[in-house]
């Protein structure tokens, strides 16, 4: 029953019994002194004039609810054991049941608490599913920073990371319900010198009641609109008119009589820093950067930490702002791999940066053949000059000369001829490389780590990559991340652990910040339009997911069968799809051949150095693309959340479209900020496709349209309801678009 015959039956129903009604008085009722509980647990006496309303019941225990029922608040995994997390000023949603019993309204606030329980944001919530009695608002814990770790700024930022809280309050909204019934009342003429002395009552009471927090200026709206209420000589209607005027409508909105207030418990959301969500990651090999080819030799001379300065300038031009290093420890010499994961290396073979340890050292070492801790503490040096973030990766196993195989032979599993078995993910074998055993000395290999991390910290690494961090017990890395960022709150950690859902979600749950995820893998419009809505759904809070279109391990068969568009189209979806993503540097000069039988590049740089024509990259154009949607993500930031995507209708299989809101009452400018991606994923045809916007939903006039702006052409395009678009691989592979807000300009 829609909301036009509800309100008619009841018209009906009244008319029906006005003629057996005797006259009525009007009934004043003073209220006993009671004992009452609201947001902050307080005694108060309370006299009131007209019908009693609803009073706070303390609540004493988990379990019993208050006045209001509230429920089913989300965020919240695991019976909120681990708290949601969210990067310092990243919209997110919150939302709840919250009802009462009968046709009584209800309303509903949601109060943001820092670390420190300060109360930091406080605003009103909307019924978004009035038949389940779901209610829903976006929050910011604290506001958006750019400040980096290593700048003095960032002590106002550290200051504000910690666990938060949202409070969910739920109230009989009072007024609402009287508004309601008096409508249709002096609309029929039924008892309405009862119902309009009663609101009245109703506002004067309003008027003086310090949980709605009136100014002077406030009270006299209220306390004025009940005297008009009052005035007998006026009609009905005027006088019903002075309880719904726009300024007592506004303070509705913004400072509400609530009676019988009920609180949520708290529901807890761990706040980081800045580039905990939203990241833009570049990954370089340091041996391959300034490497060349010896014309008297023939053979390569690597490249030096003192030579990457080139990838950092080159990161920097691009538009990332965190550079990942490989491993850049000493290699081991025994078992080491050749060219492409052969299993013999020849003699100028530098082996694989994953077979760490030798002689000259381990994890605490910088590979000689690449410089001295110094050089690297330069490197960082340089990049935060820069703005530029350093992450390192760690990789937890040793190739067989690692000092470690001799210091602590405990640390690794022997088989029963003695050996030490080497590493293995069938079908792939690794066996210049030995994995660690937790079993024997846990405790002793966790304090080995925290060491080295320390260490590396210090030297101005900020963020740790992982590898394969699904291969080592959850609880060692929870022992680790805690004791780390217990020193370094601000050190983030990114885990490479392609594997079983489960298991990724458990990592993230103990303090890995983000993860690689199945993107690459998620091709069709059908597989992204499910992925985009988990990666940006309530999964969101818990796991981070980085999109990242390649990698030195991973080359999928649609960025190796479809040329640049195919590797444009991939760099769009990650760029704009995830708050994080990362580039593989080569990317950028289409290197995409496969190695027979294996998902990766073939000549892999895990295995050898790469000597690379930077020149080249300009006639393919990605370099370009990817410094356009760095900037983008960079000029609309506001727009970038886990928690705010919606994938659009479109009517071709071969278009996909989603897009990205933030409202304006969470924007610095007061305006919404929206982004609209369109893509082809047809990468060898042109596709047209019709795509459904929702204009309300994204905070634009129906009466007027959308006026949109493609960020990647400069051309202006005007939206409605459902648009036409074309795309064409030769042409453009993408629209983003940004919705412009002209209005109050």
């Amino acid at each position: 029953m829609n909301d036009a015959m509800a309100e008619k039956k009841e018209e009906d129903a009244v008319k029906a019994e006005k003629g057996a009604k005797t006259a009525r008085t009007t009934r004043k009722r003073t209220a006993t002194t009671r004992r009452r509980r609201s947001a902050k647990p307080e005694e108060m006496t309370v006299t009131v004039v007209g019908e009693t309303p609803a009073q706070t019941i303390p609540v004493t225990e988990a379990g019993q609810f208050g006045r209001i029922n509230i429920m089913d608040v989300t965020p919240n995994e695991e019976r909120g054991i681990y708290p949601a997390r969210v990067e310092l000023g990243e919209p997110f949603e919150v939302t709840a049941q919250v009802f009462i019993e009968g046709r009584t309204k209800v309303g509903a606030t949601a109060v943001v608490r820092n670390h420190r329980g300060k109360e930091m944001q406080r605003l009103p919530m909307t019924c978004v599913n009035p038949g389940l009695d779901r209610w829903a608002v976006t929050l910011t814990c604290g506001e958006h920073s750019d400040a980096k770790p290593w700048e003095p700024e960032f002590s106002q930022v550290k200051r504000q990371l910690g666990e938060w809280s949202v409070t969910v309050e739920g109230w009989e909204d009072t007024y609402r319900s009287w508004l309601h019934d008096a409508a249709i009342k002096v609309k029929v003429n039924d008892d309405v010198e009862n119902t309009l002395i009663s609101g009245a009552q109703l506002l004067e009471r309003w008027a003086h009641t310090p949980d709605a927090k009136l100014k002077a200026a406030q009270r006299k709206v209220l306390e004025t609109a009940a005297k008009t209420m009052t005035d007998q000589t006026l009609s009905p209607e005027d006088r019903l008119a002075a309880a719904t005027t726009a300024e007592v409508t506004e303070l509705h909105e913004t400072n509400p009589l609530r009676d019988g207030l009920s609180a949520s418990a708290p529901q807890r959301f761990l706040v980081q820093r800045p580039k905990s969500s939203f990241a833009a990651w570049y990954q370089f090999f340091p041996r391959s950067e300034g490497a060349y080819v010896d014309e008297e030799t023939g053979k390569i001379v690597q490249g030096t930490l003192k030579t990457s300065v080139s990838g950092l300038e080159r990161a920097k031009a691009e538009g990332f702002d965190i550079v990942y290093l490989p491993p850049i420890f000493p290699i081991g010499v025994t078992n080491r791999k050749g060219k492409d994961n052969a299993l013999v290396a020849g003699p100028d073979d530098p082996g694989s940066p994953f077979g760490i340890g030798s002689a000259l050292g381990g994890h605490d070492t910088v590979d000689p053949l690449l410089g001295t801790m110094d050089d690297f503490k330069a490197l960082c040096a340089k990049a935060h000059e820069m703005g530029l973030e350093i992450a390192l990766d760690f990789a937890l196993q040793c190739s067989p000369d690692h000092p470690w195989v001799k210091q602590h032979p405990n640390w690794f599993r022997t088989k029963p001829d003695g050996t030490i078995a080497f590493a293995e993910n069938p079908p792939k074998k690794y066996q210049d490389i030995y994995p660690i055993d937790f079993n024997a000395d846990m405790p002793g290999i966790e304090r080995e780590v925290e060491r080295i991390m320390n260490l590396w910290i210090e030297a101005g690494v900020t963020i740790f990559r992982v590898d394969n961090p699904h291969t080592k017990p959850v609880r060692f890395w929870q022992d680790v991340i805690a004791a780390v960022t217990k020193k370094h709150p601000e050190v983030l950690f990114l885990a490479e652990a392609f594997t079983r859902p489960g298991m990724m979600r458990a990592l993230s749950y103990v303090g890995f910040t983000q993860s690689h995820c199945y993107f690459p893998w998620r091709n069709t419009k059908d597989q992204l339009e499910e992925y985009l809505g988990t990666t940006n759904g309530d999964d969101g809070y818990y796991q981070h997911n980085t999109f990242w279109p390649t990698t030195p391990d991973i080359l999928t068969a649609y960025v190796r069968d479809n040329g640049i568009a195919g590797h444009a189209v991939r760099a769009v979806l990650a760029a704009m799809g995830s708050p994080s993503w990362g580039i593989y540097n080569g990317f950028e000069l289409i290197e995409n051949q496969q190695r027979a039988g294996f998902e990766e590049q073939r000549n892999n740089e895990k295995y050898e150095i790469k000597v690379r024509d930077w020149s080249e990259a300009d006639k393919y154009g990605i370099a370009e693309l990817l410094t356009s949607l760095n900037r983008i993500r960079r000029e609309h930031v506001e727009a970038f959340s886990y928690h705010n995507l919606h994938v659009l209708e479109t009517s071709d299989p071969n278009i996909l479209a989603f897009a990205r809101h933030t409202p304006a009452t969470l924007t610095k400018s007061g305006k919404p900020e929206t982004l609209i991606v369109v893509v082809n994923l047809d990468c060898h045809n042109a596709h047209q496709a019709m795509v459904h916007f929702e204009m309300p939903e994204f905070g634009v006039d129906p009466k007027w349209g959308a006026h949109l702006r493609d960020e990647l052409t400069g051309r202006d395009f005007a939206w409605g309801w459902d648009n036409f678009v074309s795309l064409a691989p030769w042409a453009d592979v993408a629209h983003i678009f940004t919705v412009v807000h002209e209005y109050g300009e």
